[in-house]
């Protein structure tokens, strides 16, 4: 796929980090297996314009707005839009994406100031972070020196890339990054480390390196266990860095629904105990602001963690049941609707 002035080849990305085996139940060669899904390519992104993404990408910024985007905390987005970018505001704190993602290819944009200010990290930095822990660095490397794993595509504090293929500051750069998160068993222990691929400007930058936990500065953390899906995260390091045709597309097959992470003054209007019947109760709280529910039936309780497919709708990942909340965004809800398979029970607020 030729992109002009960035000459990805999304196929070798893509067969360069997600190594596979023939499956055995096919034989080889048979018509009868299933051909792949249709997925209309992209178009040609220039200095000028950006390109369009893949018809099955995420979009998570289009040039027009940041509702796809919070703070940190779930607040409204802080930083600006003009021009068609987003850029960060010195002071405004990282922004991080409502929808949680996490095996993943993300197609990423950016900009350092045109005018050069300052040298090593304090020029143009940034960051790209999968799952809000893992840092791919955004820096103005084009005739900057500074520390190997702090450069522009290094795997911050971990790897340096293979190469710097950094253009001058002001001109539009690519990553093209295809991310294949940590597993942990049911323990939370380390099963397999995440694994991360990048190409800077069509250029290979970093090759299935394997992450040694998350980055961080001066700090070589090791992994805690996490879920399954966490947001992206762009970081504000008091350089007005621009970013624009952001795009992700989910990589696991069992993706499953889209998952999100919202505020704690979201999530605590839901929290409370509803009655279904005397002897059926659900009780919502928050927890590591995460909601769970405990449901209480007779000789039986169960808790389950609730993952946000809205603000009002949450599913289970343990169970095939979803919750859904009524009343206000601005006040307590009401009522709570669990579906079980087909059958739909209401709960009412104690």
């Amino acid at each position: 796929m030729n992109f002009g002035w960035f000459t990805a080849p999304m196929i070798w990305l893509a067969a360069l980090s997600l190594p596979a085996q023939p499956e055995p139940r096919w034989k080889q060669h048979d018509l009868s297996r299933p051909l792949p899904p249709i997925v209309e390519p992209g178009t040609v992104s220039t200095p000028a314009q950006p390109g369009r993404p893949p018809s099955d990408a995420i979009v998570l910024f289009d040039g027009k707005d940041l509702s796809q985007w919070s703070a940190m905390d779930g607040g409204p987005a802080p930083w600006v839009v003009r021009d068609g970018a987003m850029e960060s505001v010195k002071g405004a704190g990282y922004l991080r994406t409502l929808r949680n993602f996490g095996d993943c290819q993300l197609h990423v944009e950016w900009a350092a100031p045109a005018k050069v200010e300052g040298e090593g990290q304090a020029r143009g930095n940034s960051g790209v972070f999968l799952m809000t822990k893992y840092e791919v660095q955004v820096l103005d490397s084009y005739q900057n020196p500074t520390y190997a794993d702090g450069c522009a595509a290094s795997v911050y504090g971990q790897y340096p890339p293979l190469v710097n293929a950094c253009r001058p500051p002001g001109q539009w750069q690519t990553y093209d990054i295809v991310f294949l998160r940590p597993r942990f068993d049911r323990q939370g222990r380390l099963v397999s480390p995440a694994r991360l691929t990048v190409f800077h400007n069509g250029v290979l930058a970093q090759n299935q390196v394997e992450l040694t936990g998350p980055t961080d500065w001066m700090n070589r953390p090791a992994y805690q266990a996490h879920p399954d899906k966490l947001p992206l995260a762009l970081q504000d390091h008091g350089n007005p860095v621009r970013f624009r045709n952001l795009w992700v597309r989910e990589l696991a097959p069992d993706a499953g629904p889209a998952e999100h992470t919202y505020s704690a003054k979201i999530l605590e209007r839901l929290t409370g105990l509803y009655e279904v019947r005397p002897d059926f109760t659900i009780a919502v709280d928050l927890k590591d602001g995460q909601l769970q529910a405990r449901i209480k039936i007779p000789r039986r309780e169960a808790v389950h963690p609730l993952f946000a497919e809205s603000p009002v709708k949450f599913f289970m990942k343990d169970v095939d049941a979803w919750l859904k909340f009524s009343g206000e965004e601005t006040a307590p809800a009401q009522t709570v609707t669990l579906r079980i398979g087909i059958e739909d029970l209401v709960g009412t607020r104690k």
